[in-house]
């Protein structure tokens, strides 16, 4: 059984597609900005988030919708260190519930807050001790197996991929898509391109890595998102993003999130660590804002849910009037918006994942939308993201003018980097390691947005600086040097253990 009750006649297709992915975070900063940031989307994204797919796949029924998981992602939720720390971390929000609970007690709205607080830790506790003692693959490929979700993987550390060399793209594909199929058993056949980052003819080089399906900005097909479509001369077919459905949600101004009633992501009681508050008002000083209301916030949902249908449903009819024939609507956003940014996120997901279908909306996969003939003819992108302007200017504009400068640079030293052949060489193994930690999308994203610039500055400046000490090592000779640098370093940085330096640096210049 898919989204849809067979045999239904439908309004048309809708495909929800989830992004997730944070940057290499273990052993880098604590607070405000670093593990933290890991352990509250795990706890309050991706935790419920499987819940309900698990929901979902108990039911028996497939292709519900399409997950990305970033290589980089994935292997923090698998890293033995971040499995521990995430189970003290676990602890401490229990110990805060229980601290809260004690502060709050006289406030019927506050008290009730802490206890469900405490449920809600002890859940997760459970569910880390059982589900996911392993680490997410395991949890992940059940999921895949059951076909409940189709898996998008994509390049190793989530680079920008324009700006990169194209050995180096082809390289930071090849290495993420094999690190996906190491840890699920599938080797993915779609992307979730980082950013939605695009040049024209980067569809080659998708074919080449066996990518079929990758998504783009609604704008990139000039807002003409009703059908898949093929990419120039090539058989790769690009999704676009339904701008119109899915800034119901979330938009660079406005969405669901922000309405009064529901949890407000920003305040916080310092004292225990918790979020006492309702957003209240756009314009209300968090010292002035209200307590946290659960009844409140579970009717703005049901009007959220309500909205989001008849969103969907509109937009389906009128592209069916347009066009003749039922449409396609994609709708994709970051899975870390459910839950860790809005915290009534995942049960409007499953709300909305539940009434489509009784709308006679057929909800299912990419891969499931190609097969019920939502393909069109081919299309020529233009250079293309899913960022400000729907340009390039976030991770190449005058704020990151220095980084761009920098990651080029660092690319054309690691290409020159060689290797000795033979057999597999730590040292450049780490060095590549650092490279591709260096080259993240995500330092420029922060700086031009100035969300903890300073910390992504010392990011990709940290990872450049190891990469060159690296190197300056092996060019001296300096082998004890190197080897003992390249131990260190992968005792905080090493996501890919199978990364192997001779896939991209045998064919460059040999080392001398």
């Amino acid at each position: 059984m898919t989204g849809a009750t067979a045999g239904t006649e439908t309004e048309g297709t809708f495909c929800l597609v989830l992004h997730s992915h944070l940057p290499w975070l273990p052993h880098h900063g604590r607070w405000p900005v670093g593990e933290e940031w890991l352990y509250q989307a795990w706890a309050h994204s991706y935790v419920p988030v499987v819940d309900l797919l698990r929901r979902f796949a108990d039911e028996g029924r497939h292709d519900v919708l399409t997950l990305g998981v970033t290589p980089v992602l994935a292997a923090q939720l698998d890293d033995p260190y971040t499995l521990r720390a995430f189970h003290d971390w676990l602890g401490d929000w229990t110990l805060r519930a229980q601290h809260a609970a004690g502060l709050w007690r006289g406030n019927d709205l506050l008290s009730d807050l802490a206890a469900a607080e405490h449920r809600a830790a002890h859940h997760v506790l459970a569910e880390a001790e059982t589900h996911w003692r392993h680490g997410f693959s395991p949890v992940l490929r059940s999921l895949v197996d059951s076909g409940v979700v189709e898996l998008l993987g994509g390049p190793a550390a989530h680079p920008f991929q324009p700006l990169l060399d194209p050995a180096v793209r082809s390289f930071a594909l090849r290495t993420g898509l094999t690190d996906t199929a190491l840890r699920i058993g599938h080797r993915p056949e779609g992307i979730w391109a980082p950013e939605c980052g695009y040049a024209p003819g980067m569809e080659h080089g998708y074919a080449d890595a066996g990518v079929t399906r990758f998504l783009v900005d609604g704008p990139s097909l000039r807002g003409d998102t009703a059908t898949a479509r093929t990419v120039g001369s090539s058989d790769v077919v690009c999704f676009g993003r339904d701008l119109d459905v899915t800034y119901r949600v979330w938009s660079p101004k406005a969405g669901y999130p922000g309405h009064d009633a529901y949890r407000d992501f920003h305040t916080w009681d310092h004292e225990v660590g918790l979020k006492p508050s309702r957003v209240t008002g756009k314009h209300i000083a968090p010292p002035d804002k209200a307590p946290y209301d659960p009844a409140l916030a579970a009717d703005a949902l049901r009007l959220h849910v309500k909205d989001f249908v008849e969103t969907v449903v509109r937009r389906l009819r009128s592209l069916r009037e347009r066009d003749g024939r039922p449409g396609l609507v994609v709708a994709a956003y970051d899975t870390e918006l459910f839950g860790h940014w809005w915290h009534e996120g995942p049960q409007w997901l499953e709300a909305v994942l539940r009434a489509l279908p009784e709308a006679g909306v057929r909800v299912t996969t990419l891969r499931g939308a190609l097969d019920a003939g939502h393909l069109g003819g081919p299309v020529e992108l233009p250079a293309s993201s899913w960022g400000s302007g729907k340009d390039w200017r976030v991770w190449d504009g005058e704020q990151v003018a220095d980084l761009v400068e920098t990651n080029a640079a660092l690319q054309r030293r690691l290409l020159r980097l060689g290797h000795p052949g033979g057999a597999r060489d730590a040292v450049a193994d780490q060095a590549v390691t650092e490279a591709m930690l260096a080259l993240s999308s995500d330092w420029a994203f922060m700086v031009t947005k100035d969300s903890a610039a300073d910390y992504a500055r010392r990011r990709a400046h940290d990872h450049v600086e190891r990469f060159d000490r690296l190197a300056a090592a092996l060019h001296d000779g300096r082998t004890g040097d190197a080897t003992a640098l390249a131990g260190t370093y992968r005792g905080t940085d090493r996501p890919f253990g199978h990364l192997d330096a001779r896939d991209l640096l045998t064919r460059a210049s040999p080392r001398r």
